[in-house]
């Protein structure tokens, strides 16, 4: 009897350590699952951050540092060779600022900062002197252009316009230029008749250079 009791209790024995070591696996498995499971969204949240650090920052850094040509590329037609040349003609135009040079028809020409002035030949005419003596009006005249067509107009059209101003200086008197008021209403005169014969072209002034009454 004691020896079928004692082998009852090995047997149970067995038993339980069989047991035992069933539950091992599963433990070991139930360890890896939870230990995935803690590390995806260890492995999520560092995607995240890797997505921060690959597209968001150079999306900044574009915006930031490029910011220009950004806007030259969106804004103004994607064509900066156009902003190039435009910036080119600009540095040509600085240049020659200020530098006369001859001209159609005797004329010179002047770069100015967003003008361009356009220097007559000199004017000689006869004028009423005090008590209907004759005298001489001298005069050098500078019209003032706003572009490049207007030039073009005023070097074509320069006969008509001597025409214009010698019909009008002949009929003034010496009386008539008389202090700044009558320089003023001259220039006023000049510009309104220069417009008339470049018409539909337009210059900004007339500018008097020089003027003597003899």
């Amino acid at each position: 009897m004691l020896g079928k009791k004692k082998k009852k209790e090995e047997k149970a024995d067995a038993a339980e350590t069989e047991a035992d070591d069933a539950s091992k696996p599963e433990a070991a498995a139930n360890e890896n699952s939870e230990a995935a499971e803690g590390e995806a969204p260890a492995k999520k949240k560092m995607s995240g951050k890797k997505l921060v650090l690959f597209f968001i920052l150079p999306a900044v850094l574009v915006l930031g540092g490029g910011g220009a040509a950004a806007y030259l590329l969106l804004f103004n037609g994607g064509r900066p060779e156009q902003h190039a040349d435009a910036a080119h003609a600009k540095a040509k135009a600085d240049e020659h600022l200020g530098e006369a040079a001859p001209g159609p028809n005797g004329t010179t020409i002047t770069q100015g900062e967003g003008v361009v002035f356009v220097t007559m030949p000199e004017l000689l005419v006869n004028i009423n002197g005090p008590d209907g003596r004759p005298a001489f009006l001298k005069l050098k005249l500078t019209i003032e252009a706003p572009n490049q067509q207007v030039v073009t107009a005023l070097t074509t059209q320069l006969p008509r316009v001597s025409d214009e101003f010698n019909g009008f200086l002949r009929e003034l008197r010496t009386d008539d230029l008389a202090g700044s008021a009558g320089a003023y209403r001259l220039r006023l005169e000049l510009l309104r008749r220069v417009n008339l014969a470049i018409a539909p072209a337009q210059a900004n002034a007339v500018l008097i250079e020089e003027m003597m009454v003899q």
